[in-house]
């Protein structure tokens, strides 16, 4: 059978994603309009290989993906979005798997293993969760991205010094390991400070803290 993609999106979590994976059609059809009713936006697949070559890039989103599908199977799924660089929280939904498939995919990083019949609270908690998992994770990504591009506006040396400075080192650490004098140290410190608009070096170590 082809892949359905479907979107739907309801009124209070429009912008959460689903990317829904299961070849039983009526079962595909009754969680999604599950969480349809719920409020999430869902995309909906019979097989893996299609999600592969159709899915959208959007965020935050979860798959729930049945472990047992024609061609692919779950675990294999899971590890060629990790090859992709994409780790989108993975839920699991199985009548049948063995206990090595299960210890597989919870050590690969899927974030929850529901055996068929599940109850509709287990799914919907099982997503909200991973919906909050990826938010966490882009969010991060997002302040790294801008923790580098204000990093851009320091010279060679005052990268060093601020990499230095973020690891803790004081003055006479800075001058030891730059082989530099106290002024010339203070003189750096005092760039990087004021190119970055902080006000304190725990102010600088909290910003790489951040974006680490």
């Amino acid at each position: 059978m082809n892949a359905t993609l479907k979107s739907t999106s309801g009124s209070e979590k429009k912008n959460h994603f689903v990317f829904l994976l299961e070849d039983n059609e009526q079962l595909r059809a009754d969680l999604a309009r599950t969480l349809e009713f719920c409020g999430f936006t869902v995309f909906q697949f019979s097989n893996a290989q299609d999600f592969l070559e159709q899915h959208s890039q959007v965020v935050p989103a979860v798959v729930v993906t049945d472990m047992r599908m024609p061609g692919l199977t779950g675990v294999e799924l899971q590890s060629q979005l990790a090859t992709m660089g994409r780790k989108m929280p993975i839920i699991f939904i199985s009548g049948e798997s063995t206990d090595a498939q299960i210890v597989a995919a919870m050590k690969n990083g899927a974030i929850d293993f529901l055996l068929k019949p599940f109850s509709r609270e287990s799914l919907l908690s099982a997503v909200a969760k991973g919906i909050e998992i990826d938010s966490v994770a882009m969010q991060k990504l997002i302040k790294r991205a801008a923790f580098e591009q204000k990093l851009k506006i320091l010279s060679p040396r005052e990268l060093q010094v601020f990499n230095f400075l973020a690891l803790g080192f004081n003055n006479n650490e800075l001058m030891d390991e730059l082989k530099i004098s106290l002024p010339t140290v203070k003189q750096y410190k005092s760039e990087v400070m004021y190119k970055l608009r902080l006000r304190s070096v725990a102010e600088l170590i909290a910003l790489h803290s951040d974006a680490s």
